[in-house]
C-alpha cells in the first residue's frame, strides 16, 4: 500500500532576538482593522513585562486590549470552557497567546470556540472542529511542546485522568513569533524538562511508522540543534546563541510531529500527566531511553541516522553499537540535567501500574504509530523500569 505523506504549519514565522517589539506590521497584516484583542497568558509571564510589549503596540494602532491569565498549567476542559464563559460576551479580532505550551494550546482552542457551536469535548479527537477560529498568533517562552506550528491541542480529561488530543488544520495559527530573548529567564528545571521534550517529540516522530521526507527533515535538524545547545542552555542560561538554537530546534519537533506524530512515550505519558501531574516533559524525558529500548530491534537503522545529529561517533562501530551509544547519550543528558527518574516520587505505587497500562493502551492514535506493538505487559513493564 502506497504511504501518503502529508504536511501543514503556520502561515507566517518570525524569528529574532526582540523580534516581539516589531508586531504592528504583521499585526496589521491579519485584517482591515483590529478594533479588539485578546492576549492570552499567564501572571508570571505578565509580570515578567512581555503582554505589556504586545499590548503597547496594539494600542498605538488603536486596538482595545483585554489580557486573561487563567490558563492553569496542563489545563483542564472545565478550565478552558471556564475562561470562554468569562469572555463569551466580547468580539475578538484577534487571540494572541503568549507563554508554554499549556498557554498556546488553550489559545488555539478559545479561537475555534469563538466561531465554533461545539463544547470542547466535542472536539476532542481529530478534525472535529468544523471552521476556523478567530485569528491567532502564539508567541512561546518555552523551547519544548512545537505547539505553536502544529495543528493539536492538548486537554486534561480530570474524571479519566487522562490528557486527550484535539487535532483539527483550524488550530493552526497566522503568526508565530519566536523570539529567544523571552526564554532567557527560564528556570534550570523547565528548561530541562521542555527541551528534552521537543527532543523526544522529533526522536519519536523519526522512528514513527508515518516517518515521511517531510517529517525526517524536521526531525534530523531538531536533534542537530537541540543536542548542540541544550546542555548550554541549561547551564548558561543567559546564552542567547543557545536558546535561539533549542526555540527552533523545538518548532521543528512541532514541524515534525505534525507530519508523523509520536508514539509510545507520549501514549506512556499521558496517564502519568493525567492522574498524578507529572509535567509533560518530564514524564517524556523519565520514558523515552526505556521506549527506545524495548523498540530497540525495530529501530537500530533508524537510530544510526540520528547519531551524528546527536554529535556521537559512528565510523567503525557495529550499528548495535551506535544504537545503544544513542540511547545512553539520552540517560547521560536526563542525570545531568536532574530529570526525575522515579515515578514514586510522584505518588505512584506498584499496585498503581496495572491501571496506568491499562490507560496507555487505550492512546491508540499514539501506539499505532510505534514502530512495535506493545502489549499490556510491554507498558507495564516500562512504568516499572521507573520504580527502582
Amino acid at each position: 500500500m502506497k504511504k501518503h505523506a502529508h504536511f501543514q504549519t503556520a502561515k507566517h514565522i518570525m524569528l529574532g532576538s526582540h523580534v516581539i517589539k516589531d508586531l504592528k506590521e504583521p499585526l496589521g497584516g491579519l485584517s482591515d482593522s483590529i478594533g479588539h484583542a485578546l492576549i492570552v497568558t499567564q501572571g508570571a509571564i505578565q509580570d515578567l513585562g512581555f503582554t505589556h510589549i504586545i499590548e503597547d503596540q496594539l494600542l498605538t494602532m488603536g486596538a482595545k486590549v483585554d489580557v486573561n491569565i487563567d490558563i492553569l498549567p496542563e489545563p483542564t476542559i472545565d478550565n478552558i470552557e471556564e475562561v470562554y464563559e468569562n469572555i463569551q460576551g466580547e468580539r475578538y479580532d484577534v487571540v494572541i497567546g503568549i507563554g508554554g505550551g499549556s498557554v498556546l494550546d488553550a489559545t488555539k482552542i478559545l479561537a475555534v470556540l469563538m466561531t465554533n457551536s461545539l463544547s470542547v469535548e466535542n472536539m476532542l479527537g481529530t478534525n472535529q472542529v468544523e471552521k476556523p477560529g478567530v485569528p491567532t498568533i502564539l508567541i512561546p517562552t518555552t523551547s519544548g511542546t512545537g505547539s505553536e506550528v502544529t495543528p493539536n491541542a492538548i486537554v486534561t480529561l480530570p474524571d479519566e485522568e487522562l490528557k486527550v488530543g484535539i487535532v483539527s488544520q483550524y488550530l493552526l495559527p497566522n503568526l508565530v513569533v519566536l523570539d529567544p530573548s523571552l526564554t532567557l529567564s527560564l528556570p534550570k528545571s523547565i528548561t530541562a524538562a521542555t527541551g528534552m521534550d521537543a527532543f523526544t517529540h522529533s526522536l519519536e516522530s523519526f522512528i514513527s511508522n508515518k516517518a515521511n521526507p517531510f517529517s525526517d527533515m524536521f526531525a534530523l535538524e531538531s536533534i542537530r540543534l537541540i543536542s548542540s545547545s541544550i546542555l548550554i542552555a541549561y547551564e548558561n542560561g543567559s546564552s542567547i546563541e543557545a536558546r535561539e538554537k533549542m526555540l527552533v530546534g523545538s518548532m521543528y519537533g512541532g514541524m515534525a510531529l505534525t507530519a508523523a506524530g509520536t508514539a509510545a512515550v507520549h501514549a506512556l505519558a499521558y496517564p502519568l500527566g493525567g492522574k498524578y501531574h507529572i509535567p509533560h516533559g518530564e514524564a517524556n524525558s523519565m520514558l523515552l531511553p526505556h521506549v527506545m529500548n524495548v523498540n530497540m530491534d525495530a529501530i537500530i537503522d533508524r537510530l544510526n541516522l540520528v547519531a551524528e545529529p546527536m554529535g556521537l561517533s559512528i565510523e567503525g562501530k557495529p550499528k548495535e553499537k551506535v544504537a545503544r551509544d544513542v540511547v545512553e547519550l539520552i540517560e547521560t543528558w536526563t542525570a545531568k540535567l536532574n530529570i526525575p527518574q522515579n515515578i514514586a516520587d510522584f505518588g505512584v505505587t506498584n499496585e498503581d501500574l496495572d491501571e496506568l497500562a491499562v490507560a496507555a493502551s487505550k492512546v491508540t492514535r499514539l501506539l499505532n504509530n510505534n514502530p512495535k506493538e506493545l502489549t499490556i505487559d510491554d507498558i507495564k513493564s516500562i512504568y516499572q523500569k521507573l520504580l527502582p
